[in-house]
């Protein structure tokens, strides 16, 4: 089992930046991709950000050149720097992993954390 936990969120002004955490707890050692995703209200949840295991990175092209998304592996934590905020990413950030346990890879979802982005 992997346990979560987003943290960061917050209210920032257009143009600003913001970072959010999401510490990976449990059974660490499997953890394999990491993923920021994110849901409007009334949109459907959409893959921000990803990170493997390795460090490779890849955007969605609408956050791309704006986040990045990093990975600290003594922490167990990974990291979403958010710059130059524009209303339209206000949403719920949802941190997203995989994890290799025995034969399956299961995958684990963190709780969210609100950013609003005021224009």
């Amino acid at each position: 089992q992997v346990q979560l936990v987003e943290s960061g969120g917050g209210l920032v002004q257009a143009g600003g930046s913001l970072r959010v955490s999401c510490a990976a707890s449990g059974s660490i050692l499997g953890l394999n991709s990491m993923h920021w995703y994110r849901q409007a209200p009334g949109k459907q949840r959409e893959l921000v950000a990803t990170i493997t295991s390795g460090g490779t990175t890849n955007y969605a092209d609408s956050v791309k050149g704006r986040f990045t998304i990093s990975r600290d592996n003594a922490k167990n934590t990974v990291y979403l720097e958010m710059n130059s905020l524009k209303p339209e990413d206000t949403a719920v950030y949802y941190c997203y992993a995989t994890a290799v346990e025995g034969a399956l890879l299961k995958p684990y979802w963190g709780q969210g954390t609100q950013v609003t982005v005021s224009s």
